[in-house]
């Protein structure tokens, strides 16, 4: 682009649509933001074969892809298929050995395929599956920011989640974690930019802190 602009792909955590990146604000002289929305896979689709879907959406060179979460794993993976500027993960992981000892434990013991995913339409259930929130306040902001709710697209989701077997980060990652996260906790999470009261969820609750530090980590 001859804008010589950046162009920064958000990417969602799991069941959460863009909405989340509502108070997300790069300055607009230097960044172009684009949003990027879950979709319910194929029946048996691999993570590799879906980021190449999603890489489908991806219209600018080089851009710079953020993804939370889940979807973090899934930037990641979009990254090994297009050539990306930087790869920036938040509350997430960059390897499997950056996963919670209870999302292994479910990779050996199969115990994720008895959550009651059937259950997705209840936000209080999926509130807690993918922020690692028991949520009690707020439940109509958590009905917005959770809306893909199909039971087939969870649990796979879930399943790629503990089967992920990345052994080494990329190179060009940077890793935004809060000392709070409850989904994946700091104890596991080796060199990253930690986030002082972070929660898994403060992508929504502290976008001041994003909107702050946000354009130096992406053109340093």
């Amino acid at each position: 682009m001859s804008d010589n602009k950046t162009h920064v792909y958000l990417m969602p955590g799991m069941a959460a649509n863009a909405s989340i990146f509502e108070n997300i604000n790069l300055p607009e002289s230097r960044f172009v933001t684009h949003t990027l929305e879950w979709f319910v896979p194929e029946k048996g689709m691999s993570l590799v074969d879906y980021a190449k879907k999603m890489c489908e959406k991806i219209e600018e060179p080089d851009p710079v892809l953020l993804g939370v979460s889940f979807g973090g794993m899934l930037v990641q993976e979009m990254a090994k298929i297009i050539p990306v500027q930087k790869i920036i993960v938040v509350s997430s992981v960059k390897s499997k050995q950056e996963l919670p000892k209870r999302m292994i434990f479910a990779k050996y013991t199969k115990v994720h395929k008895l959550l009651p995913t059937g259950l997705v339409n209840n936000v209080e259930l999926l509130a807690k599956y993918a922020f690692g929130e028991t949520v009690t306040k707020r439940l109509h902001l958590y009905e917005k920011y959770l809306s893909v709710r199909d039971k087939y697209y969870i649990d796979w989701s879930i399943d790629q989640i503990v089967n992920w077997n990345q052994l080494v980060p990329p190179k060009n990652v940077v890793h935004i974690q809060g000392e709070r996260d409850a989904v994946f906790p700091m104890v596991n999470i080796k060199d990253c930019i930690t986030v002082k009261n972070g929660t898994h969820t403060m992508i929504i609750h502290r976008a001041k802190w994003f909107n702050e530090h946000l354009p130096t980590i992406i053109l340093e």
